[in-house]
């Protein structure tokens, strides 16, 4: 341990590099932000999804500025101790003091390397300071980087094998006036300041490290989320867009179809036809026009106010709407053993909305896949014991050749997930059977 005694006592080092972490704040532009990551250690600054998250990081400024401040530290060193010696006559041999001098040029020019092998460089200085003198500031400054960029065991290793090194050194240049033990005491401490100086640097960097992780993580979180946001509320407009649009559409279709194979009917037939086509018209559009409203940001047009949801009472207006034209339906009701009739039940506005979107759903696939078959819709419950819902029809294998994409079933098994029930479709019996269970609590 070159000089530990003679010059550290004086210089100080063990703030050579900690750095004041800043942060700018996150409204500045692009191009100050990148001039203050230059002023921050590499390690701090290196994206944690590079390519090549193992390779060593491009230095920085900031490093680059320490490194050289190392370099200089320990060439100062070197010219201090061996003026030193000269001044106060306690030079060696010229042959000692030339490979002194040797030693401690080669020490210096190899802290460049401090950055990629720490340990390595601590260790190849190990015999050097077994006899430099010179040297004692770039071996100061090797254990420091150890300590800042390594675990304690490889800091425990360099330091020990480093204090080992202290005996043969101060049996080869004994200081006069100086007991043994002394010397060796001080140079522990200035190790052990060292040391501590590194770790808590190093953990200073950590404890950044693992905040920035921690926000790169947070924001990854919030992306993912509203990513799902948008997502399920995509999957929400699509729902109420099919629901709605479908039944509408379905039933121009049935009315244009009437008077594609009656032309012959009554005039006041064909006037009633087309009324009821051109008021389902309308009313299509209104529901688009709602639907856009939402996809604008949830504002209708000329700053209307959006349409009320359907509730279990518009079920026998829903139904007799299809009878009109020209399904053959059969609604029954019975909610409480009958005691109840869907415009007085009092069930939870989510449940009802539920039910007319099942039947309605339910009326749309007969009249694309059974046109003229008998629709029975049962609704059925009881506060406490939920509401079960079933729509079947016979399979007739005749529809109004619409164009079928499957989404309706799917959208109501996810509205049916969200309210807490239970849906289950399918042929059985030669019946096509949409039965639905609804929570009801009473």
């Amino acid at each position: 341990m070159v000089g530990c005694l003679a010059m550290a006592r004086h210089v100080g080092f063990n703030r050579m590099e900690r750095g004041v972490l800043t942060q700018r704040p996150g409204g500045e532009a692009r191009r100050a932000e990148r001039r203050g990551l230059r002023w921050l250690p590499a390690v701090l600054t290196t994206d944690p999804d590079a390519e090549r998250p193992d390779a060593l990081p491009k230095r920085s400024t900031r490093d680059w500025l320490v490194d050289t401040v190392c370099f200089l530290f320990a060439g100062c060193w070197g010219i201090l101790v061996s003026s030193a010696v000269l001044t106060t006559g306690a030079a060696p041999d010229e042959s000692l003091l030339f490979a002194d001098q040797i030693a401690a040029a080669l020490a210096c020019a190899a802290l460049w390397t401090r950055r990629r092998w720490p340990v390595g460089l601590a260790l190849a200085l190990l015999p050097i300071s077994v006899f430099s003198e010179l040297a004692g500031g770039a071996i100061l400054v090797a254990i420091f980087t150890v300590a800042v960029h390594r675990r304690w065991p490889a800091v425990l290793l360099v330091v020990s094998l480093h204090g080992l090194a202290m005996l043969p050194y101060y049996a080869l240049r004994p200081e006069d006036g100086t007991p043994y033990w002394v010397s060796v005491a001080v140079t522990l401490l200035i190790c052990l300041v060292l040391v501590a100086s590194g770790m808590l640097v190093r953990a200073r960097r950590q404890l950044v490290i693992s905040l920035r992780e921690r926000a790169r993580r947070a924001e990854t979180e919030a992306r993912l989320r509203a990513d799902r946001a948008r997502h399920l509320e995509r999957e929400r407009i699509a729902r109420e867009m099919h629901d709605v649009l479908a039944h509408r559409i379905s039933l121009l279709s049935v009315h244009a179809g009437a008077l594609e194979f009656r032309p012959d009917a009554p005039p006041e037939k064909i006037a009633s036809a087309a009324a009821t086509i051109r008021d389902s018209a309308r009313q299509a559009l209104e529901d688009l026009r709602e639907v856009l409203g939402v996809l604008r940001g949830g504002q209708l047009a000329d700053g209307e106010a959006n349409h009320p949801q359907p509730t279990l009472a518009d079920v026998a207006g829903l139904v007799e709407e299809s009878a009109v034209a020209g399904m053959r339906v059969r609604l029954v009701a019975a909610l409480d053993d009958g005691a109840l009739e869907l415009e007085s039940a009092d069930v939870p506005a989510t449940v009802g909305r539920t039910v007319y979107r099942l039947v309605q759903e339910g009326l749309t696939n007969a009249r694309k896949h059974a046109d003229g078959a008998e629709v029975t819709v049962s609704i059925t419950g009881s506060a406490g014991h939920g509401i079960e819902v079933l729509v079947h029809n016979p399979v007739t294998g005749h529809g109004v050749g619409l164009p079928t994409g499957g989404a309706g079933l799917v959208g109501l098994a996810e509205r049916v997930e969200l309210a807490g029930g239970r849906l289950t479709f399918g042929q059985a019996d030669g019946e096509f059977r949409l039965h639905t269970w609804l929570p009801w609590r009473g």
